[in-house]
C-alpha cells in the first residue's frame, strides 16, 4: 500500500535550471537521496530525476523545450540535461532483470513502485513531485523519523543484488546512529559479507571514506567488527574510538591500521599521508628547536594528526600550528655566488649546511650560513 503524503516543496526546488527540466519532463520526480533529505531537514546536494518515459522520448522532450540533452547511460535509461552549465541526470525507471552482486541487467518500466523495489534502504525508495507530493512505498518516512536503517523488501536479496549495499548500510547507520539496528539488515549482512570479496577495492574505499567522515562512526565500525564486516575488508585493522578525531577519513583509516597500509585503493597522496601519520609522535615535552627541525621535514598537518593519534595534549598540536614553518635559506645559486663550483662538492655542502641548520633549531639565516662557507 503506498503512503502518499504533501510537504512545503523544499527550497532546491526554485533553481531555474531545476525548473525547467521538470516543466520538459511533467512526468518526472524527484527520487533518492534528494528527497531523503528534504525530509529530514538537511542541506540537499545531489538532486536525481527519475520517470516513466523512455529515454528516447526523455530526449526528444528536452530537446523540444530547447535544453541539451546527453544519453551519459543509456544503458541503463539515464539521460543527463545541460541547463546553465550545470547537469541533471533523469532515469527512466527500471526492474532488475538479473544481477550477480556487483552489476545488474535492467529493463525499463512505466511502474513507480517496481522501480522502489529494486533500490536500497527505504528511507532512499521514495520519490517526490514538484508540488511536494510524496510517495512511500515501504515507509521510509516512518523509518526516517525513527532513524531506522532498513533494507527494502528481504535484505538477503537486496545484498546479494549488490554487495555494495553492505557497506552502504553502514554509511547511513553511521550517518543517523540509531538507537539499534535492524536485526534483519544485520542478520544478513553477517550471513553475506563473504560477498564483499567481489567489489573492487575503489568501491570499497569509497564507501568506507564516507562511513570514516561521519560525525561520530564508532557504533558503525563497532558493528562492522561485530557482524565479521571489518575482519573481511581489513583484516590488520584493530577497533579503537575514532570519534574524537577529526572527521578526516584518512587519520581516522591511520587510528584502524597502525602499521600505515591499507588494502584500499587510496589516491597515491592518500596512501602517502597514512604511512605519515603512523610514524612516532613528537614528545609533549618538545623543545622550540624540536618543533623547527620536525616542521621543516615533515608537513604541521602530519605532525599534527600524528599527536592526535598518540592521545597528545591539545597544547602540543597547538604549539605545531602556531610555530612558523622554517625553511632552508641557502640555495646552490648562492653558493654559487660564493665561489663554489657546481657538482658533487655543491651537493656535499648544501648537505652539511643544512644539518648544522637543522641542529642550530633551523635559526641561523642566510647570511650566517654563507659566513661559513667563505
Amino acid at each position: 500500500m503506498t503512503e502518499t503524503f504533501t510537504i512545503t516543496p523544499p527550497d532546491f526546488l526554485i533553481h531555474p535550471g531545476l525548473r525547467a527540466v521538470l516543466a520538459a519532463v511533467p512526468a518526472a520526480r524527484l527520487v533518492g537521496g534528494c528527497v531523503r533529505d528534504a525530509l529530514a531537514g538537511v542541506e540537499v546536494h545531489d538532486i536525481d530525476l527519475a520517470t516513466p518515459d523512455a529515454p528516447q522520448e526523455v530526449v526528444r522532450l528536452l530537446e523540444q523545450a530547447g535544453l541539451r540533452a546527453i544519453p551519459t547511460g543509456i544503458a541503463h535509461g539515464t539521460i543527463t540535461a545541460f541547463v546553465d552549465g550545470e547537469s541533471i541526470e533523469i532515469t527512466t525507471l527500471r526492474r532488475d532483470v538479473q544481477t550477480d552482486g556487483r552489476h545488474a541487467v535492467v529493463a525499463f518500466t512505466d511502474d513507480w513502485r517496481q522501480d522502489a523495489a529494486r533500490r536500497d534502504f527505504t528511507i532512499n525508495a521514495m520519490s517526490m513531485t514538484p508540488d511536494g507530493t510524496v510517495f512511500d512505498y515501504f515507509g521510509g518516512a516512518d523509518d526516517l523519523r525513527a532513524g531506522v536503517v532498513r533494507f527494502v523488501g528481504e535484505a538477503a536479496l537486496r545484498i546479494r543484488e549488490d554487495y555494495l549495499r553492505i557497506l552502504r548500510y553502514f554509511r547511513f547507520f553511521a550517518r543517523y546512529n540509531p538507537a539499534m539496528a535492524d536485526p534483519a539488515a544485520t542478520a544478513a549482512i553477517a550471513a553475506e559479507r563473504q560477498g564483499l570479496a567481489q567489489l573492487s577495492a575503489e568501491r570499497v574505499w569509497s564507501e568506507m571514506r564516507r562511513i570514516l567522515e561521519a560525525a561520530s562512526p564508532d557504533r558503525a565500525l563497532g558493528l562492522m567488527q561485530r557482524l565479521g564486516v571489518l575482519a573481511e575488508l581489513l583484516p590488520e585493522a584493530r577497533l579503537v574510538s575514532v570519534d574524537l578525531l577529526p572527521a578526516d577519513p584518512v587519520l581516522r583509516l591511520a587510528a584502524l591500521l597502525p602499521q600505515g597500509r591499507a588494502p584500499l585503493n587510496l589516491s597515491g597522496a592518500e596512501a602517502e599521508r597514512l604511512a605519515a601519520l603512523v610514524l612516532p609522535a613528537l614528545s609533549e615535552e618538545a623543545s622550540d628547536d624540536d618543533l623547527r627541525r620536525a616542521l621543516a621535514d615533515t608537513a604541521p598537518e602530519i605532525l599534527i594528526g600524528r599527536a592526535w593519534l598518540a592521545g597528545s595534549s591539545p597544547m602540543l598540536r597547538v604549539r605545531i600550528a602556531s610555530m612558523p614553518v622554517p625553511v632552508f635559506p641557502v640555495q646552490g645559486r648562492d653558493l654559487a655566488q660564493a665561489g663554489v663550483q657546481p657538482g658533487p662538492e655543491m651537493g656535499r655542502m648544501l648537505r652539511d649546511l643544512r644539518a648544522e641548520w637543522l641542529r642550530a633549531g633551523c635559526l641561523p639565516d642566510r647570511a650566517a650560513l654563507l659566513a661559513r662557507v667563505r
